[in-house]
């Protein structure tokens, strides 16, 4: 339960989004699961506390709000649209981290199509405002960078699909990168595996097992044992490729000296190029809005580890000494197209914990 500091922190929150011209929005408490799986497959099932309703199935209690509040513009919402909401959320965390499983959000959601690097501006500028008197630190990214650089990569579709699915799982974003660099170990038990395909075919290897334990059908098996076959045979990444991703991936500068690097790595990797030039009109924007780009740190690898709706711009605002955000939010254009059926608007928005900031 929020204590009386945290409730007047988070009354103070939505009057400043209000202000904005921001309109206030509710979410039910209990959210249906079968939209967050499909977004995001089983690994949210970890991460959120799932039950049984009678009448609407499987449901979890409320992880996030910016679903929820994609879902109600997507449906009837008009353009451009500003929305401001306040709420318990509920994330299960692992034992021992010593970080609340129940805690309050503030949150601002933007939909405009006119302008993304204005929008952009406009909801960091926000938050910037509303948390300036903590003297807090902030760190930018921009997800967008990567997800073009891993889809301009010298590879098959089924490699670049593979690390496009794990961009949020770092340590295995990397193994993959390593691996079909030639760079990385190769499991004794793939190397068998590809040894026995390359004499038999993998129907019969897979008949050949009288008992074959999990869900997976045979010909599930094979299909997988063929795919394993095919992408074996997949020429490594060119070694200038591999190293521009990992030199992206551990860019850390202000924005300015981010900017001259990144342009650096697009002569290797040219499907950044749009993002670098959405990122200078970013800048800009920031400037007219009376924020130095020279003094926001750019990290090539920030929001990784956030939910996987964000697809573009990213920011966090940390306590001096604190290692978990206060406030973060993004760009997740992506997410309106996935739940707009058929529809879709550029968006952008963030969250800030108030329980946090009446610390302060």
């Amino acid at each position: 339960m929020a204590s009386a500091a945290a409730r007047a922190e988070a009354a103070r929150l939505t009057a400043h989004f209000q202000a904005a011209g921001a309109i206030s929005v509710e979410a039910d408490l209990l959210q249906p699961a079968e939209v967050l799986l499909d977004l995001y497959g089983e690994d949210i099932r970890g991460r959120a506390y799932v039950t049984q309703d009678p009448v609407r199935g499987e449901v979890m209690l409320r992880p996030d709000f910016t679903v929820p509040v994609v879902q109600m513009h997507m449906s009837d919402g008009a353009e451009p649209a500003r929305y401001t909401y306040e709420g318990d959320v509920f994330r299960m965390q692992q034992a021992g981290t010593g970080r609340a499983s129940e805690y309050l959000q503030v949150g601002f959601e933007l939909f405009d199509r006119d302008n993304p690097a204005q929008a952009d501006a406009e909801v960091f500028a926000l938050f910037n405002q509303a948390l300036e008197k903590f003297s807090m630190r902030c760190v930018t990214g921009d997800i967008g960078l990567l997800k073009a650089a891993v889809e301009g990569l010298s590879t098959s579709d089924h490699r670049r699909a593979a690390l496009l699915r794990h961009i949020w799982r770092p340590t295995r974003f990397r193994a993959l990168l390593d691996r079909f660099s030639g760079k990385g170990p190769d499991p004794k038990g793939r190397a068998r595996t590809l040894d026995a395909l390359a004499k038999t075919p993998a129907r019969e290897l897979v008949d050949a097992v009288a008992e074959q334990p999990g869900l997976r059908t045979a010909s599930d098996v094979a299909a997988r044992l063929n795919l394993l076959a095919e992408d074996a045979s997949v020429p490594d990444l060119p070694a200038a490729e591999y190293e521009a991703v990992g030199a992206l991936l551990t860019l850390s500068q202000m924005m300015p000296d981010a900017l001259e690097e990144l342009r650096d790595i697009s002569k290797v990797l040219p499907a950044i190029s749009p993002a670098i030039s959405g990122m200078e009109a970013r800048m800009a924007a920031l400037k007219a809005r009376g924020i130095d780009p020279a003094n926001l740190p750019f990290e090539g690898s920030y929001g990784r580890t956030n939910m996987e709706y964000y697809d573009g711009f990213v920011f966090g605002f940390y306590a001096a000494d604190g290692a978990s955000p206060v406030a973060s939010g993004g760009r997740y254009d992506a997410l309106t197209r996935v739940l707009g059926q058929g529809r879709e608007i550029p968006a952008v928005g963030g969250v800030i914990r108030p329980e946090m900031t009446a610390l302060l």
